[in-house]
Parts: structure tokens; sequence; C-alpha cells
């Protein structure tokens, strides 16, 4: 049986989601509300130490970091695939993924606006700037790799889903709902656009979530 750790407002869950979905995964589910910290409770912190969202248990292991759990997913459930055959056609997704995983996603959390408001005493206008000129900047080079490159195709990577398109989502979805625009990157909008077009991503959106167990 597999444990997710989740919560709606998590994008790095919404990732987890997405790609247990599209492998066709039950899980239960395990919601520690981020708005009210429950997160950094010594419960969930004997868990994963780190105090972030999302952890999968599987059997005894507790597994952290969604890049780590969908590989993690990938050499377990291996139908359907969601990296392709070629190394060279793997290093490009893991690559799209880290652009929002590692450069975008990190400057536009929950904590960093609350770390910005206590240790610089910034605004809520503030803070937003920050975070839409991170979203920007990020998007910006993505929109760029994708729109340049023939691998692109009806999604990231050719016309089937990958790990790519499983961390594009979530930040598009959070981008939206910090006031950016995602016409301004028209291949992105348009793979998003196709993305959601599956049941998969749908079933995992914030709009649709709803927790299989019970909160802590």
């Amino acid at each position: 049986m597999l444990t997710l750790h989740d919560f709606y407002r998590s994008s790095a869950s919404f990732r987890v989601r997405i790609a247990l979905n599209l492998k066709r995964l039950r899980y239960e589910q395990i919601v520690h509300d981020l708005d009210t910290g429950a997160h950094q409770q010594p419960r969930y912190v004997a868990i994963n130490p780190q105090g972030l969202l999302p952890a999968l248990v599987a059997g005894r292991q507790v597994l952290s970091q969604s890049l780590a759990i969908l590989e993690f997913l990938e050499i377990t459930y291996p139908d359907p695939p969601l990296l392709p055959a070629k190394p060279a056609e793997q290093a490009r997704v893991r690559a799209l993924f880290q652009a929002v995983a590692a450069d975008i996603h990190p400057l536009t959390t929950m904590r960093v606006g609350h770390y910005l408001k206590t240790a610089f005493s910034c605004d809520d206008a503030a803070v937003l700037r920050w975070k839409q000129h991170w979203l920007v900047d990020g998007l910006s080079a993505i929109e760029t790799m994708l729109a340049a490159d023939p691998a692109t195709g009806q999604f990231c990577h050719r016309d089937r889903v990958s790990f790519a398109d499983i961390a594009l989502v979530p930040q598009i979805v959070s981008a939206q709902k910090l006031g950016i625009v995602i016409d301004e990157f028209p291949t992105v909008a348009r793979i998003v656009g196709d993305c959601m077009q599956l049941q998969p991503f749908r079933d995992a959106h914030p709009d649709a979530w709803t927790p299989h167990l019970n909160s802590n």
C-alpha cells in the first residue's frame, strides 16, 4: 500500500498525485494543512525531517522530494512510462523538470514568502512582486526551451506525457493564482491545455482535491 502525505496547496504534492494517477496506482492520503503548520509538527517531522510535502510511504520506505518519488514510481511501476527510452531524451526531460522544480518553485514557495515578510519586513505586495518576477523569468526560459526544440510535440517531449509535464502543470496553476497570464507563453499554455484534457491531471488538480484518508 502506498500512503501519500499531502496537501492541496503543495505543488510538489500535486506532481506526485499526477504521477500516481497516470500509473493508475491506488494510495491512501494523510493530510497536513500547510496553512496551520501541520507539516512542521513533530509527528510529521519524524516521518520527513525536512518538514516538507510530499512524502510517500511505500512499505517500510519513506520517500521524500518529488523527483526522487517520481523516479521510484517509474522504476517500480514502469507502465505507462513517464521517461523516454533514450538517455539523451531522458536528460532533456529531467532538465525541463528541474527548470521548474529547482529553479522556479523554490523561489516562490509559502516559506520563502513568509521569510521575506519576517526577515525583511516585506508587505504582501512586495512578496507578490518577488514571486511574479521569478515566475516570469523562469517561464520565459522554459518557453524558449520548448518552442525552439523540435523534440517538443503535443507535450513537453514529443507526444507522450513525461516528468516535464508533471512539473510544468502545477507550476502554471500556481502562477495563474499569482496573476501570471500564461498566454504570454504560448507553447507552455498549449501544452498545459493539452495536459488538462487528461483525467489524471484533472483529478490531481487542487480544485478537485479530496483527501483519501482522515486529516492529520
